[in-house]
């Protein structure tokens, strides 16, 4: 669901020590089903949200925050060395911040446009569709 009336949007990492806010300007929303995606981000795929390099303030915490640049790739990981959280980064070439949907606190103003990297897709994705699902933690 989009939310086209927000123009500022919060962050944090998972134990608060790091906080952001930016404009709801994403300007591309991407589902990664890359090897290194689903490293990145201990699942299935990476949910990133793409939008200018500058759009982000820093509230609190980037001293917590490191960076991992993968050898001879262009993928890389920001997170908290608190709570290892993923965070907002720049791309390898800086033309853009990458933004981890899950570390935001609204709703951005675009839906997911798009899966890439498919062919890498793990085995077990599509059950993911059609599993039971439980408001809180399932009864087995």
């Amino acid at each position: 669901m989009k939310n086209e009336n927000t123009k500022n949007i919060s962050g944090n990492c998972l134990c608060g020590e790091v906080s952001f806010s930016c404009s709801n300007t994403f300007k591309a929303f991407h589902l990664c089903h890359c090897k290194q995606c689903q490293k990145t981000s201990g699942s299935a795929y990476a949910a990133n949200l793409f939008t200018e390099p500058d759009n982000i303030t820093w509230t609190s915490g980037k001293q917590f925050i490191k960076r991992y640049d993968m050898p001879n790739r262009s993928i890389s990981k920001a997170f908290c060395t608190e709570c290892g959280c993923g965070l907002p980064y720049l791309s390898g070439t800086g033309a853009a911040l990458i933004v981890p949907a899950g570390c935001l606190d609204g709703v951005p103003n675009i839906d997911p446009q798009d899966n890439i990297f498919c062919a890498e897709k793990v085995t077990w994705f599509e059950q993911t569709i059609t599993a039971p699902e439980f408001e809180g933690f399932s009864k087995s």
